[in-house]
């Protein structure tokens, strides 16, 4: 059986590394994501079996060697686009943005680096089962793409009440709690394309 590709955070904020996280689970959920607080705790942990670092700016200042050696699997987190441009040997991901403009730099991310999944370890059987009906899919869709309930029921051209019992048979289907872990899902299962949300 082989292993999971593994992606490491490196940031001294554990709040923020914790949320990163759950972000990056959603997005490739055949990852297994490990956060560091410190370079030494991922040097004491065989540091390149990973396949990507997000490190905090602090972090790669200080260790800056590893990271330049490692520049096409780092990814530095910055706190504004401004510190990003002065960092043009690495691939930047700005933090401090709104949650749905973070979910859809890290989808971009994503699938550029990996050819929209083709470089990827195929998902596993259970994720790749149909779990939606058509109906709910469309009702998915909709959402994602930032509609309200009363606009679905106009589009789809029916009941209000039925938006909201499609959505809430969506929500627990899948497991979610919130509409940017179902953006997740919708995009990167192809169901709707990054550039419409």
């Amino acid at each position: 059986m082989t292993s999971r590709p593994k992606v490491a955070i490196l940031d001294p904020n554990t709040f923020s590394a914790l949320g990163l996280k759950s972000m990056l689970q959603n997005v490739i959920p055949i990852m297994t994501v490990d956060t560091f607080g410190s370079f030494t705790e991922l040097t004491a942990s065989d540091a390149d079996s990973y396949y990507h670092y997000f490190v905090a700016m602090s972090v790669l200042l200080e260790n800056k060697p590893f990271f330049l050696e490692r520049r096409r699997k780092t990814i530095v987190l910055t706190l504004s686009l401004e510190s990003m441009s002065q960092l043009s040997n690495f691939h930047c991901l700005c933090v401090n943005v709104p949650e749905q403009q973070l979910v859809r730099s890290l989808l971009s991310l994503q699938q550029h680096a990996h050819g929209r999944g083709e470089h990827m370890p195929s998902m596993p059987e259970v994720l790749q089962r149909k779990v939606l009906s058509d109906r709910e899919i469309e009702v998915m869709s909709l959402i994602v793409q930032g509609y309200i309930n009363k606009e679905i029921a106009d589009l789809l051209n029916i009941g209000l009440s039925t938006v909201i019992t499609h959505r809430r048979n969506i929500m627990d289907k899948l497991g979610f709690k919130s509409v940017s872990a179902l953006t997740i899902y919708a995009v990167t299962h192809g169901y709707v394309d990054i550039n419409k949300i």
